[in-house]
């Protein structure tokens, strides 16, 4: 299980705190889902998500404004007697005195955000996900390369570090050298980034640690991004038989996600980045609708009459 700080959303959306007396250390979220608690201040807690963040929109508010009294503060009584991180009031509305009573008294701290409810909880679910999402990390090289997340593996020495410097002086960036963090943001999504103490570094065997941001300027580096293609060097073997065609995709299993994998054999003479670039355009190509080597191989089938 993955978590993150109460305060980290609050710097993350500029959240207002209308409860500053309520320590937000040690707070934690640890679920990307939300509720908006509308059947629970109706009264009904049965399945209440009270470990999700709690927002209260216009809707909440206007029911809980019209409650009598009374029944308004026995509804919130019953409310904050659940355990929940937070709750989060849009369209900068102002929480009533009986729920600022019973959110002290259950230590639970509200925030006041300007956005609307349905925008606030967009932006943040979408940010949650990222925060909390399953990871690894991979030894390997990201690149941004023609807009395509491209990462290069191999074993130690393969020549990763020296491709990838090839093609960062072509016009390409760099996300993460030697150790690559990978979250799984959706069912079809990898996000890639690099730890923070080796950011933007990249080790050249023979000269060392250059820093890539400062040798090549900002317009060569990334933070983060998709993973959407795997070059993977290995050590060319005589008599092996590498693909050619490429009717066939090879795919790589990273946290239940299938990504497309090409084995790129490594011998003297073959330039790598341009591979690698070739490898990333066709890979747009495909996502454009065009394969190559399906076009070529429906040709060959039309003019052969569809015999083999």
């Amino acid at each position: 299980m993955y978590s993150v700080k109460i305060e980290d959303m609050v710097k993350e959306f500029n959240l207002k705190n209308l409860t500053e007396d309520i320590s937000l250390e040690d707070r934690l979220i640890e679920t990307a889902e939300v509720n908006r608690p509308a059947l629970q201040l109706a009264g009904f807690f049965d399945y209440f998500e009270c470990e999700r963040v709690q927002i209260i929109g216009i809707v909440e508010y206007t029911y809980l404004s019209k409650l009598a009294p009374e029944f308004r503060q026995e509804t919130l009584a019953k409310f904050f007697e659940y355990k929940m991180p937070c709750v989060v009031i849009s369209r900068g509305l102002e929480p009533h005195a009986e729920m600022m009573f019973y959110a002290r008294e259950a230590g639970v701290p509200i925030f006041q955000t300007q956005s609307s409810t349905s925008e606030f909880m967009g932006e943040l679910i979408k940010w949650l996900r990222v925060q909390l999402a399953p990871r690894t990390t991979l030894h390997g090289v990201l690149l941004d390369v023609y807009g395509e997340g491209v990462l290069i593996m191999g074993e130690s020495g393969i020549g990763k570090s020296e491709t990838a410097i090839e093609l960062i002086k072509r016009g390409h960036r760099l996300v993460a050298d030697d150790a690559v963090e990978i979250k799984k943001v959706s069912y079809t999504t990898l996000v890639g980034s690099c730890p923070e103490l080796i950011r933007y570094f990249i080790e050249v065997r023979g000269i060392g640690i250059i820093n890539v941001k400062q040798m090549f300027g900002v317009q060569s580096v990334k933070d983060t991004q998709e993973i959407d293609l795997i070059v993977k060097l290995e050590n060319w073997e005589k008599g092996k038989q590498y693909d050619r065609i490429g009717l066939k995709e090879e795919y790589m299993d990273i946290l239940g996600n299938n990504v497309v994998c090409h084995t790129i054999p490594v011998r003297p003479g073959r330039n790598l980045a341009m591979i690698c670039e070739a490898a990333a355009v066709n890979r747009r190509q495909k996502k454009m609708g065009y394969n190559a080597a399906q076009a070529l191989n429906d040709a060959i089938m039309k003019g052969t009459g569809g015999t083999c």
